[in-house]
């Protein structure tokens, strides 16, 4: 049974440059054993990177023993959606590829705050 985005369509892939997914596969799906919840395509900016970093979890340097290249501005990545929307709530939040977003991020957020920070 194919995984489904927040519109109820098809996922579609996030990233594979670099590659994303809490298995590695470029997929934002949902698993039980996944704690982080990593659902969500963003497009990283700036401003997000420096926000998740003073919030303790550094997006930007490079952890090879973890298969992490390190993100820069214009990477897509598979979020954890809690972290998304505490960024959404400071004003903070990427933009985000809603065909690319696992269907359970609505569990955490509304479809029409993440359609104010679509990307086509």
């Amino acid at each position: 049974m194919a995984e489904k985005n927040v519109l109820g369509q098809d996922l579609e892939i996030c990233s594979c440059e670099p590659m994303t997914g809490f298995s590695r596969d470029g997929y934002c799906k949902m698993f039980d054993f996944d704690p982080g919840q990593h659902t969500l395509c963003a497009l990283m900016t700036n401003e997000f990177l420096v926000f998740s970093k003073e919030q303790g979890n550094d997006l930007s340097t490079p952890r090879p023993e973890y298969n992490f290249p390190g993100l820069k501005e214009g990477d897509k990545w598979c979020l954890c959606v809690l972290r998304w929307v505490e960024a959404f709530k400071a004003g903070m939040a990427p933009p985000v590829y809603l065909e690319a977003t696992h269907e359970s991020a609505l569990l955490h957020v509304a479809l029409d705050d993440l359609k104010r920070f679509q990307l086509q």
